[in-house]
């Protein structure tokens, strides 16, 4: 019986040995480093993350939209995802200009809006963007619109800019804008703050802008930014790899870099991009991609930097994720396009086989 039970514990002293082993060679040493540059913090990365890509996984939990049934359930094209604090979903559809507002459960509340032109009403939204007082719409037209959380039309401040491409409330009520300056010499894109009243704060960072004038690269980089949960502007312009991180006033407080392998343009891309356009555009191409497409936050602090590789001809795009403090953890790869990552969930818009689209939710797990 002694020996019986030596040889057991012995199973089980191997086994957990094995299991402890395997956790650990999951991860490895980080070799990047952190320094203070002129009141800056650098942090630079390998090319290797610290943990594999079963690091993150995901388990879907809910879904919203029909085909047929109920109309509160039915889309013509969403077009984003907004998410409150308390877990209520905001779906804006683009056709329909309006908002449909579901509780954490996906049952349906309101529908915020309607197609025109005049107070309360939507002219081509395109983006939501929701904090703890209101939701703000931006619309094709240069205009913001704000409703309360119940839907109740609050105001529209007047637009100063000429041509606005992008906007974002933060969780007290200023806008960070990305808008055009149409300068004969030099066409940029320019990050501003601004505060509700759209008074200017801070002109943040500049980056530049495709001239029709001259011949046009489709792959060009373009400058991409969004507020995180403390409202700092997170930024990146992938000519290189590397993510800004400002202040709320507007201050550079963080750059994040790491090391990468460009990926080449295949012709394939080069076609799909030029196919329908006129022609008298001149093209110029580049020989690889940007740095990196786009990114994405969750409210823990981490970024999920999109990048152009993926997984053979699948639309599986790898995403290099980096923890709070900038460090590159782990590399793994999305189907979907991520809008949302909130509260250890994920929302996206997904199409099914028919192009029916579906607000989907997902419960996120860590293994590190």
């Amino acid at each position: 019986m002694k020996t019986k039970t030596k040889v057991i514990s012995i199973v089980l002293f191997l086994s957990v040995l094995i299991m402890l082993v395997s956790c650990k060679q999951q991860k490895t040493e980080w070799k990047g480093t952190i320094e203070e540059v002129d009141g800056v913090t650098v942090v630079k990365n390998p090319k290797e993350p610290m943990y594999g890509e079963d690091v993150f996984s995901l388990e879907e939990d809910l879904s919203i939209g029909e085909v047929e049934g109920r109309e509160e359930y039915m889309f013509s094209e969403m077009r984003h995802i907004a998410v409150d604090e308390g877990e209520r979903i905001y779906i804006l559809d683009w056709k329909e200009s309006h908002i449909k507002v579901f509780d954490k459960d996906g049952e349906y509340l309101m529908t915020i809006g309607r197609k025109g032109q005049g107070p309360g009403e939507l002219d081509s939204p395109n983006m939501i963007t929701v904090n703890q007082n209101s939701l703000m719409v931006q619309q094709a037209s240069r205009r913001l619109s704000f409703f309360s959380p119940e839907g109740k039309f609050l105001r529209e401040p007047p637009m100063k800019v000429t041509m606005l491409f992008r906007a974002r409330v933060d969780s007290k009520g200023d806008i960070v804008v990305q808008e055009g300056l149409i300068d004969p010499e030099n066409l940029m894109y320019l990050v501003k703050k601004y505060d509700p009243e759209l008074n200017l704060i801070a002109e943040i960072v500049s980056s530049p802008m495709p001239d029709p004038r001259k011949s046009f690269n489709p792959f060009m980089p373009i400058a991409y930014w969004l507020i995180d949960k403390d409202d700092n502007i997170v930024y990146g312009y992938p000519e290189d790899y590397e993510i800004q991180i400002y202040s709320p006033k507007g201050r550079l407080i963080k750059e994040i870099t790491k090391e990468y392998d460009p990926v080449e343009i295949t012709e394939e891309e080069k076609e799909e991009r030029t196919g329908d356009a006129p022609p008298q555009i001149k093209f110029e191409f580049s020989k690889y991609h940007s740095a990196f497409y786009r990114f994405f936050l969750d409210d823990e602090g981490r970024i999920f930097v999109q990048t152009w590789e993926k997984i053979g001809d699948e639309e599986i795009y790898y995403h290099d994720v980096f923890d709070p403090e900038g460090k590159y953890i782990g590399k793994i790869p999305l189907r979907m396009i991520p809008f949302v990552c909130k509260m250890g969930k994920l929302y996206t818009i997904e199409e099914d086989e028919e192009g029916y689209q579906v607000v989907k939710r997902y419960k996120v797990s860590w293994k590190y």
